[in-house]
């Protein structure tokens, strides 16, 4: 038996099937380890509450989406835009999706240099077509990399920029577990 937070009756075995339907998928692709992090921080905040799976973009496929009540897309800007492994999982899966996967909740989290907006743009469409609908504001993690040296440079965050990535997974995580989304 597992019990968790949110059972209700804590003497009640959790339902496998209700768990499956309160899964939260984060997917995210990384080239320094920025959004890397902030994705590790956000699943570290909502497990405990939900089943999380972190999917690299690479891997990801339609079935995982399919299987999850809301999603986490966690990447970094770069030329004004998602990274092209973030893009091509959008490219991949966006047809096998398309009508499948309606008004399930959603938010993102963007690494960028400086901006972030070109990247939260590009997913907001995406999510759109895809009918989802945004529980949390955008997320966007500012490192401040402007050279071609600091912007190809390992990122490590440090505590306050990993905060709110922590939040936003733990508020995904509390909507699903209460059902408000």
């Amino acid at each position: 038996m597992v019990f968790g937070a949110g059972d209700g009756d804590a003497h009640a075995p959790r339902n496998p099937d209700a768990d499956q339907a309160r899964e939260l998928a984060i997917v995210w692709h990384s080239r320094t380890g920025a959004a890397r992090a902030m994705a590790e921080a956000a699943a570290a905040a909502a497990r405990g509450f939900i089943p999380v799976r972190l999917i690299a973009a690479e891997s990801a496929q339609p079935a995982q989406m399919i299987d999850a009540a809301a999603y986490l897309f966690v990447c970094p800007e770069n030329l004004g835009t998602v990274s092209g492994v973030m893009k091509e999982f959008l490219d991949r899966c966006y047809y096998p999706l398309l009508g499948r996967i309606e008004g399930r909740a959603y938010a993102t989290a963007i690494a960028a240099g400086s901006d972030g907006e070109g990247a939260q743009r590009l997913l907001d469409r995406v999510a759109t077509g895809w009918r989802l609908r945004r529980v949390a504001d955008p997320l966007i993690v500012c490192t401040m990399a402007q050279t071609p040296m600091a912007i190809l440079a390992p990122k490590t965050l440090d505590r306050g920029q990993l905060a709110p990535c922590r939040g936003l997974g733990g508020a995904l995580a509390a909507g699903l577990d209460l059902g408000i989304f």
